[in-house]
Formats: C-alpha cells, structure tokens, sequence
C-alpha cells in the first residue's frame, strides 16, 4: 500500500511562473484554410486546368470574331459554357466538402470547460483543465480524464484505460517499483493526458502540459501536411497529359494540312500574302478550336458529380465523409492497417464462457445463488441502462461484464446487491490480485464470504477445488483455465465459505481464513465485433491487405488475428512483430517484411504512422483505420483515413471518413463504392472521348478537305457541355455493383482508359467518322428536305465522290447531320452503360430509373434545340417523321452493342 503524504501543491506565484515557463495545458487547435483558398484548391485538377487554357483560347478566338469578323454576340457563347462547366465542377465538389466539414464540426466538439481537483496553496481547490500547469498537483478518482501527463505520487487500485494511446482498455499503474511492468508502452507510475480511470484514485505531479504531452506530440503530428496523391489524382494527370499531347498533335496536323492544301492549289500562282494572313489566321483559329473540342469538358463534371453522389450515398448509410476523392481512393486500397479496440473488438468486456459445474441457467437453486451474489454483492461497479441497446458499464469494466451477464440470465444485481447487508469488504487491488466481501446472512451470527480474482490467487485459499462438485478436480479447473488464458483471455475464479459472523477474515488487508469452497472460472474478453470476421474475408477476398496494429500484448493480437480469420496454420513469426522488434528494424529490411507481416503488438503511436509510411514506398494504398488518438498520425499519413464515430476528437479530425456507426463492415462498402465510383468515371471517359475523337477527326478532315466543319462552335458547346453533363450525370448516378468486390486492386501506375478503353474509343469513334462523312458527302451532292427520300445506293455512290458541288449544306441538312451526330452518342451512352458488366444493358433499365430519365431529357432537349435554337445554334426545326427516323435509325448502335454482348457471354460461358 501507498503511504500517505501531505501535500502543499504550488503557489499563486508559481503557477504564474510555471505557466510562463512551460506554456499552458491547452493544445495548439489546427488552423483551417480559408474558404476562398478551399475554393482555389479545386481549380488544381488537371482536367481543371486544361480547361482553363482552353478557356483562354476560346475566349481568343471569340474576341477576333466578335470585332474583327463582325459576328455576334453568340460567338462568347463556347468561352462562357467553359467557364459554366469549370465552376460547376469546382462548386459541387466544394459544396458537398464544406457541407460534410460543418456536419464533422457538429459531430466533434469538445468540452475543455472540465474542473479538476487540483492541490495549491495548501488547500484541494478545482481549476480547469486549460489551467492547469507543470508542478501542479492533481487528486483523480474513477470515471474522471487525465488532464496532463504526470508522475504518480500515489495510487490505490489504480488502473487506466489507455485504448486512446496505446489501444489498452486496462492498464495496471502503480508506485510501487517491484510491479512496474517492463514491457508496459508508457511507464508503470506515468500517466497520460487523454487516458481516463477506470479504477481506484490516484494523485499525480504534472511534468508535461498541452502540446508537450504525449496526447499533445500525436495531435500535433497530425498536422502534418500529407503530399501523397490519390490515385485517381495520378491517373487524371496522366490522362491530362496524354489528351494534352493529343489535341496538340491534331491541331499541328491541322494547321500542316491547311498550309498544304493552301501551297497546293496556288503553286503556279504568286503569293498574295495579305490573303495568305487570313487564311493562317482562319487556320489558327480551327487548330485552337480542335485542342478545346478535344478537352473533354464533361470530365470533371463527371468526376465531381460521381464523388459527390458516393458522398452523398455513403452518409446515408452513417458514413461521413470528409474528402471527395477518399470515395474513390478506398476503391484503390490495397492495404488497410487497422486498429484493435473498438475497432475489430467492441471494446467492451464480456464473459466469453463460465465453468461453474452443475451450473446450467440461472434459477433458484443454491449455486445461482452463489454466483449471482458473488458477482453482484462482491463488487464496487454499476451499470447505466438509461440505453437499453447499450448499457454503459462505470467502473472496473471486468466487474462490469460480470453484472451484464448476471442482467442477461434475467438477475438484476442491484437489488441483490442493496438487500445484503456488508459486515467487511476489501477491494480489489493488483497487489492481492482478489476481492473479498463478507456478509451478513439471515440465519443468526452467521455470514459468508465471497472471493473473487486471480484464479491461481483464490484456489490457494481452498481446501480443493472440488467446490460443490466433488467429480470436478482442481485438475480439471486448471486445464480449463490454460486452455481460456492460451486464448488471450481474461480468468476470474470464484470461492466462498459459511462463516461465524464474529470471525475475524480480514487482517492487514488481507485474507486471514482458509479453506474456502471454490465454486469456478469466468473466461472474459473484449469480444470480437459480429461482423468483422466476414468484412475481413471480404476484403481478402477482394485481393486487399489487411494488418493488425495494436498496443496489446502479442498473444492477445494473434487470437484476435486468429478469430477474425486472419491468422491460421499457415503462420508463423515471420507473420508478427512486436513494438520493439519493429523499432530495431531498419526500413530496408523492413520493406521486404511487409508483404507477410499480418499483426504488430505492443505498437506505439508513430508506429502505425511508420508503416504506413513504409507501404506506400512499396507503391501501396493505404488506407488506416481507428479510434484513438494514437491512431491520428497514421489516419493523416494513409491515402484514406477512416475514424470510428465513438473515436477521440484528434482521430476523427485526422481522418477522411468517419464511421459513424463504428461497423467495420462499412470499409468494405466504402471500397465497393469507390471501385464502382470509378467504373462509372472509366463509362463516362469512354462515352465522352469517343464523342471528341469523332468531333475532332471530323474537324481534321475538313481541314484537309479545305471545308468548313458541319459541326458549329455553339453545336459543339451543346454537345460538349449540356448534353454530356447529363450524360456525366447519368452514368455516375448508378448504382454500385457488388461483382467489383470480385476484381483484384488496380495497380496505381494504371492508365484510367485501359487498352480495352481505348479500342473501343478509336474503335466505335471511327465506325461514327465514316459514317458520318458519308452523310456530309451525301448531303452535299443532293439536296433532301426529309430522310423519306434517303437513298442508301446514293449514299455509298457519293461516298468517295470528291467533285465540286454548287452549293454547300442547306440549314436542313446541318441540323439533320447535327441530330444525327448526337443520337449517334445518345445510344453510345447505353452502350457506355454496360461497359464491364457483362449483361445486357436491358435487362438492367429496372434498377436505372435515374438513368431512363435523364436520357429521356436528353432526347427532348435535343429536340428543343433543334426546334428552337435557330440562328444561335444554326439549326431548323425537323419534321417529326425525320426524328422518328433519327432515333429509331440510330439505335443499331445500341443493338450492334447487345450482339456484342450476347456473343462475349456466351464465349465465356
């Protein structure tokens, strides 16, 4: 036992002194960006910037035509659509982050406004928590927070749940040297800010406050900036510069292409040079033209508004998420570290498993009876059931699980407990390693005693262990009791005896009797969460990592392993690293370990944050789960941070996404969303390159043909902003698909558009071109005022017919070309639709009335442009048997698609 001291604690004066020496006990809060910089940081896509160049150029390009060509108003038409697409994109993805910000903002206030008993002046007095300073001496009892990190002074029965550090829900603190444990994460006799008293009181002397306590250095860690790109990052740049490089070919090739036709036709003819600089100047103006045709304007739409509906979705499902790109990053996980408590366990205690011989359920009989009082009557915890679903266990949480599982056998321990009359009680303390209660019985001057702790501790005061079953040997007992410890559990045994009620069983502190009847063992464990084995299983088998890291003891980590299905025969020490080993370790060494280490034990804060670091040199994506502020450094480190919702105020402001309802089965739904978010961003890439590959090679033949485009600039806005923003609307609003869960991680040096992707571009993209040059050049060589008089034997006859034309295409004929060309890709969007699917886009419309629907807008505002966009968008109202023709002609683009299809399924079947 601790020997009491007086203590006179610091003066007024000295706490000035110590506070000006020290600093003070709050901690440095992180400065958020302002909201116009959070707004900037949106226009850095790279998608973004190339449409900020183009943007430049179109704008250009407009301002010679508008003053020097004498045209209208309509030419800034294409700069301000690009601008409309640019803030569109940046305002949604801004929109839903600040949205998410303020709900986190709600979810993680914390109260500094906490008083503490604190010795000064000679006197106990209480000060807050920001108050209190070094050299100060702090008085604190069970339930309460440690406010600073300090040197105990004394410590009776103390014990400190330290799972927000270390990941320890109970760790034994002591004065006394001979106890202090060698292997503990933060000395024996220190305490630490943040950690809390699930048992006994103490007195500390405050040797670190604010930011220089360990709470403070992991907080402080966290804001740390984090440069690593996401993976959709990396292939957007990539893709970003392959379109750059593109459009700037095209557009030389163009200008190439002009200048020969132009040398061409005046070879035996002086140059008139004059004429020769509005021809370059024409030239220049369509090279500019195609490099913004090609920048797929759609794109960042498409990307924002995928992101921002998995956003949206996930919260639905108690998932809050906090970054934009962490919907899609999970997606790309190929490792995930994660925590122990509270994350795959319940970081509750429960009884796992009683052996109390003969005992089969609780009733009336003389052994529930015993167990019942035993658990109930020779205990100092309680329990809050003011939440049914989850009653709250204050005190000792060992004791604790005791009393829910007397409350589960339908034993109510208060009433037992209020009924009995207590003659002496000796708690609990880690020096006795038990608990006695003596009480007083009904019968008179009788009394029984009750013991319970360390089942080595209590069977040495039985005569045997036979209790009240003489077949069951001490033996028996003791088996039992390897076989629960070999699990990583915790074990309690159970004696009591009939004494006079004037004997004396207590004497200096301790048990002064013998002979008691030992009636069995409790097996209790922090219980592993119901639905973490089969999210394991589905993230292994979805080809992802996953690691253990953990503050608890090695065989606790590796039954934890064990029961989640991570840790079977096939494992060995090469599988599992302790704190220490792992500190010894260089990170060469290290790297070529990572592939098969499984769980580290005895981990320390920056540990996780290490590993984390080292996965990612091996090109991994890393995402980290966790609850505690120790976990902070690794969450802001990871690719994805993902924070549980009961989790210290530092974890969850390093993380991405918060887990509101703390199921680990959620990191799985979180990576089939992020695989099927970007699935629908590769749709939208393949449906809308294929519209600029045919737009721009269109432009390129023109060019050589030394013809204007069929297709306007405002056309061509239409097509590229509104009509491909429902498209990008469209194709991200589907669903996600469970079947992703079956692909391996995609390797983060990957191309966004696949080769697959981009045979199918070029592929269907110059399937369009032809045909749709054969309708320029059909239409050139007639002059039709209905598709009833289209003539298919004309069609391939002036196919290849380069001849001089006396008239170029009427107004009718440009908006039929023009109609064509977008119900063309209208029905390439179905097709888009079912890319990877391997199902006919049919038989999904069903599940896709978001998508039937903005398809339907899309045809009935391509009418209404066409009907009503007359001089702006050079078009002519058609008749309605030449869109009944458009749109059923059209459709063989979908059903070439469904044959397609058919026959691949039925080659892999």
């Amino acid at each position: 036992m601790t020997e009491k001291k007086h203590y006179k604690g610091l003066s007024d004066a000295q706490v000035l002194e110590s506070r000006q020496k020290f600093g003070s006990n709050s901690l440095t809060s992180v400065q958020g960006e302002p909201l116009w910089k959070q707004f900037l940081e949106k226009l850095s896509d790279p998608i973004i910037i190339i449409l900020l160049v183009a943007l430049v150029a179109s704008f250009g390009v407009s301002c010679y035509e508008f003053f020097a060509g004498g045209e209208g108003f309509h030419v800034f038409l294409e700069p301000i659509g690009i601008l409309f697409a640019i803030f569109l994109a940046t305002g949604v993805a801004f929109y839903f982050e600040l949205k998410a910000n303020k709900q986190f903002e709600i979810l993680n206030k914390v109260n500094d406004d906490i008083l503490y008993k604190v010795i000064r002046n000679d006197n106990i007095t209480q000060v807050l928590k920001n108050d209190i300073v070094v050299g100060d001496v702090v008085v604190l009892e069970t339930g309460e927070e440690v406010p600073a990190d300090g040197e105990l002074l004394e410590a009776i029965s103390l014990q400190i749940n330290e799972s927000t550090l270390t990941g320890e829900p109970v760790v034994h603190k002591t004065t006394n040297p001979e106890e202090f444990e060698s292997e503990a994460t933060y000395p024996s006799n220190y305490v630490c800010r943040g950690t809390s008293v699930v048992d006994g009181h103490c007195i500390f002397e405050v040797k670190q406050v604010g930011d220089n306590t360990e709470y403070g250095k992991v907080f402080e860690g966290v804001q740390i900036d984090n440069s690593i790109k996401t993976p959709l990052n990396e292939q957007l740049d990539r893709l970003a510069g392959i379109i750059t490089k593109l459009s700037y070919g095209i557009a030389l090739m163009v200008i190439v292409g002009r200048l020969l036709v132009y040398f061409s036709n005046s070879s035996n003819l002086p140059i008139d040079w004059i004429s020769f600089g509005g021809y370059f100047l024409n030239t220049v103006m369509i090279a500019i033209t195609i490099i913004v045709v090609a920048v797929p304007e759609g794109l960042p739409m498409s990307v924002t508004l995928s992101l921002a509906y998995s956003m949206r979705s996930m919260m639905a499902t108690n998932n809050l998420v906090r970054k934009m790109h962490a919907c899609e990053t999970m997606g790309a996980t190929t490792v995930i570290c994660t925590d122990k408590t509270g994350t795959l366990t319940q970081n509750q205690m429960k009884i796992y498993e009683v052996f109390f011989p003969n005992f089969k359920e609780m009733g009336d009989d003389k052994l529930s009876q015993l167990i019942a009082e035993s658990m109930a009557i020779n205990s100092t915890a309680y329990i809050d059931f003011s939440e049914k679903e989850k009653p709250q266990v204050l005190g000792n949480p060992t004791e604790g699980a005791l009393l829910l599982w007397l409350n589960k056998q339908g034993k109510n321990y208060l009433p037992i407990r209020e009924e009995a009359e207590i003659i002496n009680q000796l708690t609990f303390s880690t020096e006795r390693k038990y608990m006695a209660t003596f009480v007083k019985l009904p019968e008179a001057g009788k009394g029984i005693l009750y013991v319970k702790g360390a089942p080595e501790i209590v069977m040495s005061f039985c005569h045997s262990a036979s209790g009240l079953n003489s077949s069951v040997s001490q033996k028996d007992f003791e088996e039992r009791l390897l076989q629960y410890q070999s699990q990583a559990m915790r074990t309690i045994g159970f004696a009591y005896k009939v004494f006079d009620e004037k004997t004396t069983v207590f004497e200096n502190g301790k048990l002064a009797v013998n002979d008691l009847q030992f009636i069995g063992i409790c097996a209790i464990s922090d219980p592993v969460r119901d639905d973490v084995p089969q999210a394991i299983e589905e993230c292994l088998n979805a080809g992802i990592q996953v690691k253990i890291v953990t503050g608890d003891t090695s065989g606790t980590a590796k039954e934890i392993a064990r029961q989640i299905g991570l840790w079977d025969e096939t494992c060995s020490d090469k599988n599992m690293l302790t704190g220490a080993e792992f500190a010894e370790i260089n990170d060469e060494e290290l790297i070529k370990r990572l592939g098969d280490l499984r769980v580290l034990s005895r981990a320390r804060p920056l540990d996780k944050a290490r590993l984390v670091n080292l996965l990612q040199q091996k090109n991994e994506v890393v995402a980290v789960t966790g609850d505690g502020t120790n976990d902070a450094p690794a969450l802001k480190a990871a690719q994805v941070g993902l924070s549980m919702g009961d989790g210290t105020s530092v974890a969850k402001e390093a993380s991405d996404i918060t887990i509101l309802d703390n199921s680990f089965t959620s990191i799985g739904k979180a990576v089939m969303w992020g695989r099927s978010l970007y699935l629908n961003i590769q749709r939208f890439i393949l449906f809308q390159l294929t519209i600029n590959v045919v737009a721009c090679i269109i432009v390129l033949l023109g060019a050589f043909l030394g013809t204007e485009s069929p297709l306007t600039v405002t056309q061509m806005l239409w097509v590229n902003l509104i009509m491909d923003t429902f498209a990008a609307l469209a194709l991200a609003s589907l669903p996600p698909s469970k079947e992703v869960m079956n692909d391996l991680p995609r390797k983060r040096n990957t191309n966004i558009v696949t080769p697959v992707m981009s045979r199918i571009i070029f592929g269907v993209g110059g399937f369009f071109v032809i045909l749709l040059f054969g309708f320029v050049q059909y239409f050139k060589h007639t002059d039709i005022q209905s598709l009833t008089q289209f003539s298919i034997s004309d069609y391939f006859r002036y196919f290849l017919d380069f001849s001089k034309v006396p008239h170029g295409l009427t107004a009718y004929e440009l908006s039929l070309f023009f109609s064509i060309f977008v119900m063309l890709q209208f029905w390439n969007m179905f097709n888009a639709k079912a890319y990877r699917t391997g199902k006919s886009t049919l038989n999904q419309m069903g599940k896709s009335q978001g998508f039937m629907l903005i398809a339907l807008v899309i045809v009935l505002g391509q009418i209404f442009i066409t009907t009503f966009g007359g001089e702006m968008f050079s078009v002519t109202p058609l008749k309605t048997v030449d869109w009944l023709i458009i749109i059923g002609g059209t459709s063989f683009v979908l059903w070439l698609g469904e044959i397609g299809r058919f026959l691949n399924k039925r080659k892999k079947s």
